[in-house]
């Protein structure tokens, strides 16, 4: 996975996930619309046949790079919460 930073402030940042369409961008968007923090978030293609996805996030009162680090950690602890409850549920 490729990212492109096109800007980053404090309060906004507009990178390119790199041959990602909907399936982790979807969930990276979710995590980040969660941040009490976000006050916008949005992933677009710019092209229906795009493999790029470009985010837009802005933020109130949080850097941008932060709220993109938390979203990240929170998406690992959900994946951390998905391994094990299917490791329970296999054992049986």
């Amino acid at each position: 996975m490729e990212i492109e930073v096109l800007e980053n402030k404090k309060d906004s940042l507009e990178f390119m996930i790199k041959g990602e369409r909907h399936t982790f961008s979807g969930i990276l968007k979710e995590a980040l619309a969660n941040d009490p923090k976000v006050e916008f978030v949005a992933c677009t293609l710019n092209h229906p046949q795009d493999n790029d996805t470009k985010f837009i996030v802005k933020t109130d009162g949080k850097t941008a790079a932060k709220a993109l680090q938390d979203a990240i950690k929170t998406i690992d602890s959900n994946l951390e919460e998905l391994e094990e409850a299917f490791k329970k549920a296999l054992k049986d």
